[in-house]
């Protein structure tokens, strides 16, 4: 799991959870453009340095109020506890 985040002093900032990497660097790009009025990329894989060099250029614009992130994250997970033997309760 991926978070996004990303922000200026325009708004509040967008926060999203993306299964991949790629989705979460897909959504950088199409945020950034978004934010600057580009076109949107072609449907074709996303470059993690490309997507950077943007992010970083539209930060650079104002970089005391605008940022980004892009955090890989692990969930706590609850194993249960299966396949451990039976201890008969004594009496």
């Amino acid at each position: 799991m991926y978070t996004l985040l990303l922000g200026d002093e325009d708004g509040p900032a967008t926060v999203s959870v993306h299964a991949t990497a790629e989705e979460a660097w897909r959504a950088l790009d199409r945020e950034v453009r978004a934010r600057c009025g580009l076109r949107p990329r072609p449907r074709r894989v996303i470059e993690p340095d490309a997507a950077t060099r943007l992010a970083d250029a539209w930060r650079a614009g104002d970089a005391e109020t605008r940022f980004w992130q892009i955090c890989p994250h692990r969930l706590p997970l609850m194993v249960p506890a299966i396949g451990r033997p039976v201890v008969p309760a004594r009496h």
